[in-house]
Order: structure tokens, then sequence, then C-alpha cells
């Protein structure tokens, strides 16, 4: 039995004119809140199933201590998604909030009720700042399909590599006309192999290759479908994207999803680039004043972000020379990348609210 399970429900003080502040640490099969008040002081915790009764009780046991307007949620990517969600449409504001440090951690020790208690506190004391990323619109469905292409070209990539290192084990008579060829070509011809006698290890060979063909065959029909999918939603809610010189429906999407489905929770394009790990961290010390690359945010988001200033370099003259005239002032060729890196972030994080404001505007007005 977890201790999320063992946690038993608080019976609360009720009065109207206190504020208090939610604290949530979250599970798959049941959540552990707290409740404090706006001095830090504990007033109850309980545990909820991860239900839609579960959500409803655990936020009418919350209003009976008094007023709530924020709460601090753990995990709101996953086992707090929908926890979060509920929350937002009963009113509340969702904050972010990261697992307790090590140092807290090893000095009160590790319950679900202290978790939900140390959240609630994060919020209190502005530890915690961040609004939970929304997962109820078009970026929400391009993780979805985005999580899906990975794993069908993981899975391609396994199974042309099997396919080859069949075709090298395989006998001169099977291996001779299969070597050489291109992929398509490979799988074509694989497909087609004829038959051998049945418990040989020719037949085996046969067998083998013609499904591993055939897998790569449905996988690229998988990846075509679903790469259609992300290149329909980016055109139906932000193909403004899409016109952004170097941005392809991948890049694009994996933007989307790192500002989520509401992208006004960064408050500027600085808190974009951050974000996106492509904001300088200052690195001074004594006499020496210098700042050094952000190893930190969303690296996925970085990765496109590099993508998108390699398709620059090669095809964009403006990139180039910008480039060329970084090198000059005494960057070296890295860090005047990373510059650019900080520029095309600038440039996309307009785009993106623009798009998103529009939208917007056009749902309030229909």
């Amino acid at each position: 039995m977890t201790s999320a399970s063992m946690a038993q429900p608080t019976r609360l003080h009720h009065d109207r004119r206190r504020e208090v502040v939610l604290g949530v640490d979250t599970h798959k099969d049941a959540h552990v809140a707290a409740v404090v008040c706006v001095t830090g002081k504990l007033i109850g915790s309980r545990s909820s199933p991860t239900t839609a009764d579960g959500y409803q009780q655990l936020l009418d046991w919350v209003r009976s201590a008094g007023v709530v307007n924020r709460a601090g949620v753990e995990c709101t990517g996953s086992y707090g998604a929908a926890l979060s969600r509920f929350l937002r449409c009963n009113g509340l504001v969702v904050i972010e909030v990261n697992q307790p440090d090590k140092a807290t951690r090893r000095r009160r020790g590790k319950t679900d009720t202290i978790d939900a208690e140390a959240a609630a506190h994060a919020v209190l004391s502005g530890r915690a700042t961040a609004t939970a990323k929304l997962a109820d619109g078009p970026a929400e469905a391009l993780r979805l399909f985005k999580m899906a292409k990975v794993s069908a070209v993981k899975a391609r990539t396994q199974a042309i590599n099997q396919l080859r290192a069949v075709v090298v084990t395989a006998s001169p008579q099977l291996r001779e006309p299969l070597e050489g060829l291109t992929i398509p070509k490979l799988v074509r011809a694989c497909i087609a192999l004829p038959g051998a006698a049945v418990g040989t290890a020719a037949a085996a060979a046969v067998f083998t290759l013609r499904l591993l063909a055939r897998r790569v065959e449905e996988l690229d029909d998988e990846i075509a479908a679903l790469k259609q999918q992300i290149t329909d939603v980016i055109r139906q809610h932000t193909p403004q994207l899409l016109d952004c010189y170097g941005v392809g429906p991948d890049t694009a999407a994996t933007l989307l999803i790192a500002t989520g489905d509401n992208p006004q929770r960064l408050r500027s394009e600085a808190s974009f680039a951050s974000l996106c790990g492509v904001s300088p961290v200052e690195a001074s010390s004594g006499k020496t004043q210098r700042r050094r690359r952000n190893r930190g945010g969303d690296r996925q988001a970085n990765s496109a972000l590099y993508t998108i200033v390699l398709a620059r370099l090669r095809w964009e003259t403006r990139s180039r020379n910008y480039v060329e005239r970084r090198i000059t002032e005494g960057k070296t060729r890295r860090e005047a990348i990373r510059c650019l890196k900080r520029y095309v972030a600038r440039e996309l994080y307009t785009v993106i609210i623009r798009t998103h404001a529009m939208s917007q505007e056009q749902t309030l007005a229909a």
C-alpha cells in the first residue's frame, strides 16, 4: 500500500474570508492534496482517486476551507494533466511545481503529504511561478502525433538495420542481387523474393527478409500519415510559422509543443528564448566578464532552432552575412551561431504569439 492511499482526509474548518492555497503531489491512481493558509500553516491534507468524482470531491474539500484561487501541482504534463485541466475549468490558476530540492528532502524526509505541502509553499513563497501548459488544443494534438512519429522512425531504422544484417550473412546466391541497392529498392526486392525449401537456413533468411521489408513499408506509410496530420494541424492553427524561412512541419511542431496551448504564459521573447535554452547565461567572476551557453531549457526545442539555423546558413544570404559579421567582431563560429539561434527564437516567438492572439480574437468574435 502506497503512502498516497494511506493519507487520511482531514476535516477542515470553514472560513469564507480565509484565503488558502492548494498543493498536490500527483500519482497514477491517487493524488495527495494539502491546503495551507497564506501564513504557510498546514490546514489539512487528503488523498483522492484520479477519477472525475475524485477530482470533484477534492475541489469541494478544498473550498470548504476557504477561498482558493491558486493551486501548485506537480507533473502537470503527465500524472497531473487531467487534474490541472479540471482545476482550470473551475477557475483556479494552476502553477507548475518542480519536485522539492534534495536539501529540503534530506531535512524533512519524503512522504506524499510533505511533497503536497511543499508544492503549496512553493506557490506561496513565489519559488514556483510558471503557469502550467494547457494540454487541450492543437499543441497537445501535435505532441501525440510527434510522439507516435518519433517511435515509428526509430522502429523503421531498427528494421532497416536488421534487414541489412540479414543480407550480409545470407548465402551468395541470395546476397549478391541485393547488394548495393538503395533502401526503397532493397525493400521492394525483399518483398518479391521467391520462396525456398522449408526448414533450411535459406528459407529462414527469405522469410525474415520479407517480414522486415513489409515492416519497413508499413512504417513508411505510418510515418507519412503522421507527417500529414502534423502538417494539417499546423496549417489550420499556425500557418504563418511554416512561411518562415527554414521552418518545416517537424521543427514547427516541436516549437509549438514547447510553448503549449497557452503561449501567452511566456511573458516575453526572452522567456521563450530561455525555454528553448538559447538565452546566454552570465558566467562572470572578478575581472572576467563573459557569458556561456545555456545548457538548460527544452533541448528538443533547442535542437529545432539549430536545425532551422543550419538551413538558413545553407540557403539564406542574410543569415550567412549575420554570422560573418559576428565572426569579424571577434566571436567564434559557434558563438555566432548561438547568436543567430537567439535571433531566430525572437522572430518565431513573435509569429507564434501574434497568430495565437489572432486566433483568440476570432474565437471571441464567433
